[in-house]
């Protein structure tokens, strides 16, 4: 970065990735004196970009608040980022209803030099993916996901126009508590008045969301995370299981994620709950973690623990071809 030009956008680079850098700072990193930093921001100016300088002790340069940068400078390694970032979200369905991947990447290619985005373009065109692709359903829409992240960072109420699962419109006052993105799906998790506890909501079933100017306190130490997955773990299925698993809660949690069950601490390992469809299908699970473990219950869960460990003994028996 040798010529001044280099430097004067290696000036505004800077100021775009720092809030407000010192003179003494931007001359250190663009290996200038002060005056002459001065007159990079005089030249920024001149072109139209708001360079503005501050005196004081906590005095510096920095970008105007709002401008936005006609230029998209990246190095490789933010290239690479950004490109790998865009693909990981479109494959999970960490994204809105707004198809704005691909005129994201669109974008960027346009503005990266030929060299680098050859070399993109042949990442992503021979790119493989082991993660399963989400599957198609709805997602939110854009301006709820952002009213919603708002709210919950200001902790002002809103009012949610939300339709079930099966298809019943109501209006919900909710403070929010958090965003959740989980199995592909967003959701939202917060004190409900309507029912007067605290609930979870499918962004994607939210028709409507305007803030109000009431705010809120949520819990202390609330996770959001956590009350998702239970929330979810507890929907109605045909069974409820509980089995008392011989392992720590630190190794069993690493194994079993939190949407399959609730894990606990209980005398002589680690208790788990769950909700089961099928019960042959718990037996598999259990089969496969590796560990001894009790049914507490239901008693034709042991039925189908025995049933699959005919199944594996009839396999294990059959002599090869």
């Amino acid at each position: 970065m040798s010529h001044p030009a280099g430097r004067v956008l290696g000036m505004l680079e800077l100021l775009q990735s720092h809030h407000r850098l010192t003179g003494a700072d931007l001359a250190a990193r663009l290996r200038v004196d002060e005056r002459t930093v001065r007159r990079y921001a005089s030249t920024l100016a001149d072109l139209g970009i708001p360079v503005t300088a501050e005196r004081g002790r906590y005095g510096g340069y920095r970008l105007r608040p709002g401008y936005k940068l006609p230029p998209l400078m990246l190095t490789d390694d933010e290239a690479v980022a950004v490109l790998l970032g865009l693909l990981a979200a479109d494959r999970l369905g960490l994204g809105t209803e707004e198809p704005a991947t691909a005129t994201a990447l669109a974008k960027i290619r346009r503005v990266l030099p030929a060299p680098l985005a050859e070399r993109l373009a042949a990442v992503r065109e021979h790119l493989g993916f082991t993660l399963r692709e989400s599957d198609p359903s709805p997602r939110p829409a854009t301006g709820t996901l952002l009213a919603l992240g708002a709210a919950t960072r200001q902790r002002h109420r809103v009012t949610l126009d939300y339709r079930s699962h099966s298809g019943e419109a109501s209006r919900r006052q909710l403070d929010p508590y958090g965003l959740v993105f989980h199995s592909g799906r967003w959701y939202v998790t917060g004190h409900d008045h309507l029912r007067g506890e605290v609930r979870v909501f499918r962004l994607d079933r939210i028709t409507g969301v305007s803030t109000g100017a009431q705010t809120f306190t949520p819990p202390a130490g609330f996770d959001p995370v956590a009350q998702v997955t239970r929330s979810l773990a507890a929907v109605p299925y045909a069974h409820t299981v509980e089995v008392l698993l011989e392992t720590d809660l630190a190794t069993a949690r690493r194994r079993v994620p939190p949407s399959v069950a609730e894990l606990t601490e209980a005398p002589g390992g680690v208790l788990l709950r769950a909700r089961a469809e099928r019960l042959d299908g718990m037996a598999q699970l259990l089969a496969g973690l590796g560990w001894p473990f009790t049914v507490h219950h239901p008693a034709a869960l042991r039925a189908a623990v025995h049933a699959h460990a005919a199944r594996l003994a009839t396999w294990a028996a059959r002599p090869p071809d």
